[in-house]
C-alpha cells in the first residue's frame, strides 16, 4: 500500500471496477486533469470523457494534461459550473461521474465548491447516471471552508431510496485534523 494513499486513490479503485472501453463519463471538478486522465485512460478509444470546472485556471490545466496525454480525442473539456451538468450528457447514459468537492489543488483555498451548485450536480448527476452507474465523491473541508457543504452533501445522500442506490461513505479515522471524505453510490442495474 502506498504511503499516500487517500481518498484519490478509492475513488480510482473503485471507478476502475466498473468503467470501460466504449463507456461515457464525467469528471464534474476537473482540478488538475488527473482524474480525468484517468477516466480517458479507462473508457478507450471508442469512450468518452467530459470534464468541466468553473474555474478557468483549472480547465487550462485539464485541457494540457489530456493533450500531453494524448486523449484529445476522447474528451472535452468546458469552463462551466457543475450544476450545469445536464447539459453535456442525456439521462441515462453515464457510467461513471468524479467529483472532488473543496478548492483546486495548490490553488487559493477561498475559491471552492458551494453547496447549492454541488447539491444541484449530485442530483443532475443521479439521472444521468445509466442503470448500473457509479459515483465517486471525495469530500475536502477543513480551515474555514466546506463544513457546510460536506454536511448537506452527506444528509442528501443519506435520503436516497435504497432501491434505487447504494451509498457506502468511508472516513479516515486515524488522520488528523479534517481528512477527506470519500463517498461511492452505486446506482440500482434493474
Amino acid at each position: 500500500m502506498a504511503s499516500t494513499f487517500g481518498a484519490v486513490h478509492l475513488a480510482h479503485e473503485f471507478l476502475e471496477k466498473y468503467v470501460g472501453e466504449g463507456d461515457i463519463c464525467i469528471d464534474c471538478t476537473a482540478g488538475r486533469g488527473n482524474d480525468t486522465v484517468f477516466l480517458c485512460g479507462l473508457v478507450g478509444d471508442s469512450g468518452k470523457v467530459t470534464a468541466m470546472d468553473i474555474q478557468p485556471e483549472a480547465v487550462e490545466s485539464t485541457k494540457a494534461l489530456v493533450a500531453r496525454s494524448g486523449y484529445d480525442d476522447r474528451c472535452t473539456v468546458v469552463n462551466d459550473s457543475h450544476a450545469n451538468v445536464d447539459r453535456y450528457a442525456e439521462e441515462g447514459t453515464v457510467a461513471a461521474v468524479i467529483f472532488n468537492f473543496g478548492w483546486l489543488p495548490g490553488g487559493d483555498h477561498n475559491k471552492h465548491t458551494q453547496t447549492d451548485s454541488s447539491l444541484a450536480a449530485i442530483e443532475k448527476c443521479l439521472s444521468l447516471l445509466r442503470r448500473g452507474g457509479v459515483m465517486s465523491l471525495s469530500i475536502y473541508y477543513g480551515k474555514e471552508t466546506g463544513f457546510e457543504e460536506k454536511d448537506a452533501i452527506l444528509e442528501y445522500i443519506s435520503s436516497l431510496p435504497v432501491r434505487e442506490y447504494t451509498v457506502i461513505v468511508s472516513y479516515f479515522v486515524n488522520r488528523p485534523n479534517c481528512p477527506p471524505i470519500s463517498v461511492r453510490i452505486y446506482r440500482s442495474d434493474m
